[in-house]
């Protein structure tokens, strides 16, 4: 906690200074996380965008997070449709993952789903989980939105590792 001297008044302490982009992705880059793929079904068909800020929330009531960016493009057709499902990718999707990271391509070419049973929105086939979830909330979050979302139905395949993100690469925990 920082001590404040009583003579100056909050709005006068000087504008917070932080790492640099670079920086601060190269340092946070050491924790590992898991892989997603967030998906809906939009007006104009399925939409996805890879997302490894993902979180569970609450387990009363089952609530999950994530981090979408401003600047993406499929955040504001998932936002809009008002649920989506998290697909978290097996270490056998690297490839499907490296898709929906990059912009601009056919994300859903040639890629196996059935809808969720709750929102209709894509379940990626080969997923080792995913959850169907509807939004409760969102929340402006520096360059980034806080979704919070209500889970309505989840699946798991226990049989394959998960695939993760650590030091700039992909690999898997097993």
């Amino acid at each position: 906690m920082a001590v404040v001297p009583s003579d100056i008044e909050p709005d006068e302490y000087p504008a917070p200074t932080g790492p640099e982009p670079d920086e601060y992705r190269r340092v946070l880059g050491h924790f590992p996380t898991g892989v997603t793929i967030v998906t809906a079904l939009g007006p104009d068909g399925p939409v996805g965008l890879a997302v490894n800020s993902f979180t569970s929330v609450s387990l009363r009531p089952p609530l999950v997070g994530f981090f979408p960016a401003h600047t993406s493009g499929s955040w504001p057709v998932i936002r809009q449709a008002g649920g989506f499902c998290v697909n978290i990718l097996g270490h056998h999707q690297e490839s499907l993952a490296r898709t929906f990271a990059s912009p601009g391509t056919d994300r859903f070419r040639d890629v196996g789903m059935r809808p969720a049973p709750s929102t209709g929105a894509p379940v990626l086939l080969g997923a080792v989980a995913w959850l169907d979830c509807t939004i409760e909330s969102i929340t402006p979050a520096g360059d980034h939105d806080f979704a919070l979302a209500r889970v309505r139905a989840i699946a798991a395949d226990s049989s394959r590792p998960p695939l993760v993100f650590h030091r700039g690469r992909y690999g898997t925990c097993d």
